[in-house]
């Protein structure tokens, strides 16, 4: 190889480096300049470097109009020094000219580089959120409300998307935050170098966010398992993940390890759609409670109800309603025995607005012992329930409605077809039976006689997209209700729904209640990134052993249009081994937000229930 060759390969790499090689490159061509034009003036022109103080005044000229080439307006001498200085500035507007095209090129593509989100951060005690789905807005809104009383949070986003497309979506859907601040980074969650963007061990939990989609337990899995692997600098922070599929969950917690939380979509979805059908207004109790808007579950310890018993301590507090106890042993007690006596290890399980809205009462809330009914209320009644479609939930819905029937209920299954497996089904308290129906037409609905029914369910179809499944079930709600109005409403709808966006149009139908489990899955995730105690507490209130939510007739409990107090009703519920945690008006039971729905109301101002209302409580049965 020539040395020219040799010498042209060195050149091009180094100009390959970028910048600040370029800058060198005209740096050194700077100083040839300078030095050729000093040179040739001390030699042709004694006079005129005499004039400029020597061959150091002559650099320093010569350095001013390489630099300004406007400086060159005043020159006086010979002409062989103006055209040496000509042709210095000739050379300075080459070299300055391509230096701001440099600088101007380089700052361009750092600003590129910037905006493609492959900068690492440098945060500390932040939220980690790995993927993006429909419901990371969600996710971003219940941590900028559950951070809202901290001076300074940060929510850092790591997704295989374009940052500035990212940015975009969450300021129009989240416009604002408050005082969290959401920061988003290009990159795929399963490689290690684009983990290192959103420094996770930093972080105070790492939530794997559900794409929801045919493929979504895989990718999970694979995230947990490049999170497992990967060589944390101190205690790793809690994982936080959620998948769809039962089959998948045990594959899943192995590959999150032993600080890893990973929820089950499914059965979460199954055991709310399932106690939803027999309390109306369940969701809306369940959505609050989930949600950091409003009313959430605390786990405090109050040294002061040390050697209290449970039923004493309901009336303890001025802020906040006891619903269990947590033991120092790990163990969850909700609505534990009356007697129950709290150590001073254990924790208090409580529903508040916030964690500092709790607070003790200085005396006990007066109990307003007329207004107390003395009934027992009626015994409850069999259950005649309909199904209308079939999904993969189905048949564990079917198998927890029959763990919570009463003996001789009635379950009918209303589909197109027989759904495959239906007749190995074998419940033990249901009679279950299949009726052929087309759910989005009028005549096949009514010919099922639906007015011979206590609870309608109306699942949601998966062999179509998720918007047209939507779809479908707002045309069958539509038709339920109408033919419900004909009837005078002798029946609750239970209805499950894909997109948060199609309940809020669904509402029109006045349907009792929607799940939307990809909602309650991010609302639980957003939780238990906050507090992984909570996945106990909630996993036991929906489970049909122990204690569960009822919304029961307020007539149980207080005389109808008599004043009483909401103190009254936890003390007419503790007589019957329940504790209250609100009450739901029926006369606001269709109108949003809340649905007629209060949770932790004020213990002490005046409270009148008629008929249709209903006491919110934690019981045994039903």
């Amino acid at each position: 190889m020539k040395w020219r060759e040799r010498l042209r390969y060195w050149f091009d790499s180094t100009m390959d480096r970028g910048t600040p090689a370029l800058i060198g490159w005209l740096a050194m061509a700077s100083l040839a300049l300078i030095g050729v034009t000093t040179v040739l003036v001390v030699t042709f022109t004694d006079e005129d470097t005499e004039a400029n103080g020597g061959w150091a005044g002559v650099a320093w000229m010569s350095m001013l109009r390489t630099l300004d080439p406007g400086t060159m307006g005043g020159d006086t001498g010979g002409w062989a020094f103006l055209a040496l200085m000509l042709m210095v500035t000739i050379g300075g507007i080459f070299i300055v000219s391509t230096l701001i095209g440099v600088l101007t090129t380089g700052l361009d593509h750092r600003i590129q580089q910037l905006r493609k989100g492959h900068s690492p951060i440098i945060e500390s005690g932040h939220t980690v959120v790995l993927g993006w789905s429909e419901q990371v807005f969600t996710v971003v809104e219940e941590l900028a409300e559950a951070n809202q009383s901290q001076r300074r949070s940060c929510v850092v986003i790591l997704a295989d998307r374009d940052k500035v497309d990212m940015e975009e979506q969450i300021r129009l859907r989240v416009p604002d935050t408050r005082r969290t601040q959401v920061i988003c980074r290009s990159g795929n969650p399963l490689k290690q170098a684009d983990l290192e963007l959103v420094s996770p061990d930093t972080a105070q939990a790492v939530v794997v966010l559900p794409s929801f989609s045919r493929d979504s337990d895989t990718r999970v899995i694979k995230v947990l398992l490049v999170l497992n692997n990967r060589p944390w600098a101190k205690k790793r922070p809690p994982l936080i993940a959620a998948v769809q599929d039962e089959g998948n969950l045990a594959a899943a917690r192995l590959a999150a390890g032993p600080s890893g939380l990973v929820v089950d979509a499914d059965d979460l979805a199954v055991r709310l759609t399932v106690q939803s059908h027999r309390q109306a207004g369940l969701s809306t109790v369940c959505n609050e409670l989930l949600s950091f808007y409003g009313n959430e579950i605390y786990i405090a310890r109050e040294p002061a109800l040390t050697g209290v018993s449970y039923g004493d301590a309901l009336h303890r507090y001025a802020l906040g309603v006891p619903i269990g106890v947590a033991r120092a042993d790990g163990r969850i007690l909700l609505n534990p025995a009356m007697d129950t006596l709290i150590g001073a290890e254990d924790d208090i399980i409580l529903v508040a607005w916030d964690d500092e809205y709790i607070r003790l009462a200085d005396e006990p809330p007066p109990i307003v012992e007329a207004a107390i009914a003395r009934g027992t209320g009626r015994p409850p009644a069999p259950d005649r329930t309909l199904l209308i479609g079939w999904n993969s939930r189905a048949a564990k819905i079917i198998e927890l409605l029959d763990r919570f029937a009463r003996p001789d209920s009635t379950l009918d299954v209303a589909s197109p077809a027989c759904p495959a497996g239906f007749d190995d089904l074998v419940p033990e308290r249901l009679r279950l039976g299949h009726r052929r129906c087309e759910p989005t037409n009028r005549r096949s609905l009514e010919a099922l006689s639906p007015g011979g029914y206590q609870h309608i369910l109306v699942l949601s179809d998966e062999t179509v997209d998720p918007e047209e499944a939507d779809n479908q079930t707002l045309v069958t709600l539509l038709h339920l209700r109408d033919i419900e109005v004909g009837l005078g409403d002798p029946y609750s709808i239970v209805s499950e729904m894909n997109n948060d966006s199609n309940r809020e149009v669904a509402q029109v139908t006045k349907a009792d209640d929607f799940i939307v489990s990809n909602k309650l899955i991010c609302l639980l995730l957003t939780q238990l990134a906050e507090n992984q105690r909570l996945y106990r507490v909630l996993r036991i209130l929906l489970d049909p052993a122990g204690s569960e939510i009822y919304l029961k007739p307020a007539d149980h409990y207080l005389v109808p249009g008599a004043e009483a107090t909401f103190a009254t009703a936890v003390e007419a519920a503790r007589r019957r081994g329940e504790t209250a945690i609100g009450y739901r008006l029926g006369r606001d039971r269709d109108t949003a937000p809340s649905y007629g729905v209060r949770l932790n109301p004020s213990r002490t101002e005046p409270l009148t229930l008629r008929e249709g209302d209903q006491i919110v409580v934690l019981a045994e049965e039903g």
